[in-house]
């Protein structure tokens, strides 16, 4: 007397009715069917998926093999009294396409390792600020005191014109035009700053 074969989970094997066209008796498509059903459709259905997945191969036979699993577990759509199970087979892989091609341009586009690669890394020197803001002090301090007066009340302490006007006791076009005078020798004493570093 043999012991029954037992499948993964330590429960009875089941075993396959060789001649059946319809489910096993575990409920899914038997294997007989299946490889049926891929005979007789595979290739037209290739076809059709490689024209949705525009040429894709590697696409087209996932989805060819997603529409296999999905006829493995339905057998009730085997048992119908439809002459061609082609358009059914159509209709499940045109969905699962039109799935795939959702999920896929709902994230983020996938970047390979050569396009990692040619995008320069930029590393930022964490010095260069203050090395600037040294330069932009020293170059201040070159300025007339009524040009550094105005510079100081509109850029650094962000006061208006009026608000310099006021605070420097002087009129608002005069906080004008030592505004523009500044920031042009400001300029030239930054480009002798650039020059020289």
């Amino acid at each position: 007397m043999t012991s029954p074969s037992l499948d993964l989970n330590g429960s009875p094997a089941v075993e396959d009715d060789p001649g059946s066209s319809g489910p096993d008796a575990r409920g899914y498509t038997s294997d007989e069917a299946l490889a049926k059903l891929r005979e007789e459709h595979g290739r037209a259905l290739f076809g059709f998926l490689l024209g949705l997945t525009y040429g894709d191969r590697q696409r087209a036979e996932d989805l060819l093999q997603e529409t296999m699993i999905r006829a493995w577990r339905h057998p009730e759509a085997l048992e119908t009294d439809h002459e061609s199970m082609r358009p059914w087979l159509y209709t499940v892989a045109r969905r699962l396409a039109i799935d795939a091609r959702r999920a896929r341009l709902s994230r983020p586009t996938e970047v390979g390792d050569m396009a990692m690669q040619t995008i320069p890394v930029q590393v930022e020197d964490p010095i260069e600020p203050s090395i600037e803001a040294l330069d932009v002090r020293k170059a201040l301090k070159e300025l007339s005191n009524e040009h550094r007066q105005v510079l100081i009340q509109v850029y650094f302490r962000g006061s208006s014109v009026q608000e310099a006007s006021e605070t420097l006791g002087i009129p608002v076009g005069t906080v004008k035009s030592r505004t523009y005078y500044a920031l042009r020798a400001l300029k030239s004493c930054l480009a002798e700053y650039a020059t020289l570093g």
